[in-house]
């Protein structure tokens, strides 16, 4: 089974440069795209279940921040990890991200091979090293109940 990754972002210029990373790191990838938070939480309402949020902190209406509170507080996406993304680093909302739940969080470049190199960043940093690890790593703590078919 693929991991499936949803991502929030309303540039959809990062959001392909993000899924090319993703699809290079492991050609069987899927994911869906939400163009702001009240979206993805919509997705998530009607039945949607992705392994991995991918969540983008500066976007109009309602930001990554107030979108990571309201996937935290819901019993359908509570317990899905979520990785947040900025175009800053700065660390109070590195600290930020991690408080209010996040996963890991990573700085986007324009650059190809410094997005690359973010994610595989934070893919070492939570104990794998590739996405068929932490594919693995993200199946094994699913319950039987909870698996896609």
């Amino acid at each position: 089974m693929a991991i499936e990754f949803l991502l929030v972002d309303d540039d959809t210029d990062d959001s392909d440069l993000i899924f090319e990373v993703l699809k290079e790191m492991d050609s069987d990838v899927k994911y869906t795209y939400a163009m702001e938070g009240p979206e993805a939480l919509t997705m998530l309402e009607k039945g949607y279940t992705p392994h991995i949020i991918f969540l983008d902190i500066n976007m109009p209406g309602m930001n990554g921040w107030q979108c990571l509170t309201k996937l935290k507080s819901s019993d359908r996406s509570k317990d899905v990890p979520v990785i947040m993304y900025s175009t800053s680093s700065y660390p109070h909302e590195i600290e930020k991200a991690f408080q209010l739940g996040a996963l890991a969080f990573f700085t986007k470049p324009n650059h190809y091979s410094l997005l690359k190199k973010n994610i595989q960043i934070v893919l070492e940093a939570v104990g794998t090293d590739n996405l068929k690890s932490l594919e693995k790593k993200v199946l094994d703590s699913i319950t039987p109940s909870e698996k896609k078919p």
